[in-house]
């Protein structure tokens, strides 16, 4: 059993060995520190599934010596798996106010507000929680108030990064400067626990107020009307998007409930205060085309996000010939197909459209290879850890640091009981970690039986037999069979017949009824084989008349 001693302990839960899912603890002198409780969500290999959590049963059974949880910022990857999972842990999260509002906008849908206590943190404030002394350091991202954790421990202090980039024009918020960052790094740092998403981008990410101009030109030149996609969650963005729909003499529209719940955070927080009124889709609808501008969710190609339905005709915003979409926003990996089906749908309408490619209309909100090195030279850290990436992102962040001056790398994941201190970085052992998946209402182990079933359904297909036998075990009339995704669709009712003898002929004089049905299983799959090459799932029901 991991027990922290006099030592300092690093434990990815998740999001090391992936982009996605992000769940950290530091272990100290017995206690344990958790920054960031994430998901990720859930592609074709998991069937009817929304939602991905971290399987936390390794810090639930030391739950007594969980001090807290620290949360970076607002995005899902980071902060999605509270509602799911922080009531069963029962300890406090610490967020800044920003990242608190969303958090309890969660929390208040999953009627878990009295059960999970948020408390606010601003830059600066420190505060103890057992033996790690913890201090929030803003920094640039692609939404409001990223906070990177600096954690002081007798073992030594961990800068942990959570997502950032380095922006001089952020257009929201204050992130900290170069100075006051090397200021952190006089006083000495253990390790440099670090986002590795862009290590391969040799240019550093950008400015977010360089994008103005860009965006502020492409709708000049849109004839008619204009849907910009942007992640719902860059509240910088859509300021700009304000700026330019005022600057255009267009109304603005926002679509998609997403961008409503971070609008109003926002503002809550004392953002957006310029953000323009915004009018309804009949209103939108009913102005000429060129006096419109609408943000809508669904830049990834998201199957029930507002531009999927406005791309196939199921949205009251309506698009044809002349109008523009710009997709101010990046294509994630793993997406390309999703979003290519909805640009397909748009480009049959004649729609124009305008990606970072055409135009400069999106920045990332990681470092690049620049970026990284200024973190380098002004923290000056020990160590470097790298995080939040696959293996390739954090294997070649390590070699950069190296190559940067930092002494020591370690690429380490999900599992691995990495030591700190004293003489770390090493990996002393492994921990069990998974996944979860949200069905519906319930959760279950992503590796479970539910999703095998469901993905041998999925690709076989299913018989059902049903077999009525008397007391002597002798056949009563005909067995009955049913299929679902068998490929045999010109010659169903020949292969059904087929099907029915041999279920038939298995009965013969046997009479044990497990046996029986396992004859009959596997008599009926030898006919699903030799007619398709597919082995489906054969479902075998034995009556006693």
């Amino acid at each position: 059993m991991t027990t922290p001693k006099n030592e300092l302990l690093f434990l990815a839960l998740g999001g090391s060995d992936e982009i996605g899912m992000n769940v950290n603890l530091y272990g100290c002198d017995g206690k344990w520190l958790m920054v960031d409780l994430g998901l990720t969500f859930a592609g074709a290999d998991y069937p009817g599934i929304d939602l991905v959590l971290p399987d936390l049963e390794f810090i639930e059974a030391r739950r007594k010596d969980l001090v807290g949880i620290v949360l970076t910022h607002g995005h899902e990857d980071h902060i999605g798996a509270i509602p799911y999972l922080a009531a069963d842990l029962g300890v406090p999260l610490y967020a800044n106010p920003f990242t608190a509002t969303l958090i309890r906008g969660k929390l208040d849908e999953e009627g878990l507000s009295k059960e999970v206590k948020v408390n606010v943190m601003k830059p600066g404030q420190q505060l103890q929680l057992g033996p790690f002394g913890i201090e929030l350091v803003r920094l640039a991202h692609s939404i409001p108030d990223m906070d990177a954790v600096l954690i002081e421990t007798p073992y030594g202090r961990v800068f942990h990064t959570g997502d950032w980039k380095l922006d001089d024009d952020p257009v929201m918020g204050l992130p900290a400067t170069g100075e006051q960052l090397k200021a952190i790094g006089d006083k000495g740092i253990l390790a440099l626990v670090c986002d590795s998403t862009n290590v391969f981008n040799n240019e550093a990410s950008g400015t977010e107020g360089s994008v103005r101009d860009g965006l502020m030109k492409a709708v000049a030149a849109a004839k008619g009307r204009v849907i910009v996609t942007s992640f719902a969650s860059n509240a910088a963005r859509l300021a700009t998007l304000g700026q330019v729909a005022k600057a255009n003499g267009r109304t603005l529209t926002v679509a998609g409930r997403s961008l409503d719940r971070i609008i109003g955070a926002a503002r809550q927080n004392g953002y957006l205060k310029d953000f323009p009124e915004t009018v309804g889709f009949e209103t939108a609808m009913a102005l000429p085309g060129h006096k419109s501008l609408v943000i809508a969710t669904g830049g990834q190609g998201e199957d029930r996000a507002a531009l999927a339905r406005i791309a196939f005709d199921q949205h009251q915003i309506k698009v044809g010939e002349g109008d523009t979409i710009i997709f101010s926003s990046k294509q994630i990996p793993g997406n390309e197909v999703a979003i290519g089906r909805i640009q397909n749908a748009l480009a049959r309408k004649n729609v124009i459209m305008v990606t970072e490619k055409q135009a400069h209309v999106h920045v990332s909100g990681h470092p690049g290879r620049p970026e990284l090195a200024a973190m380098y030279e002004w923290i000056r850290p020990e160590m470097l850890i790298p995080v939040h990436g696959e293996r390739r992102h954090m294997a070649e962040q390590a070699r950069f640091g190296l190559g940067k001056g930092v002494a020591r790398a370690l690429v380490q994941s999900n599992g691995d009981v990495v030591r700190l201190a004293p003489n770390g970085p090493s990996i002393i052992g492994r921990e069990r970690t998974g996944r979860l998946v949200l069905d519906g209402d319930v959760i279950l182990a992503a590796d479970g039986s539910t999703i095998g079933e469901r993905r041998k359904l999925g690709q076989f297909g299913v018989i059902s037999v049903a077999v009525a036998v008397d007391r002597s075990w002798q056949l009563v009339g005909s067995p009955e069979v049913r299929i679902q995704g068998v490929p045999v669709e010109e010659d169903r009712n020949e292969f059904l017949a087929e099907a029915r003898d041999q279920a038939a002929s298995a009965v013969g004089k046997e009479r044990d009824e497990n046996k029986l049905r396992e004859k009959i299983r596997l008599a009926v799959r030898r006919v699903a084989t030799d007619w398709t090459g597919k082995k489906p799932v054969v479902e075998v029901m034995v009556l006693k008349a």
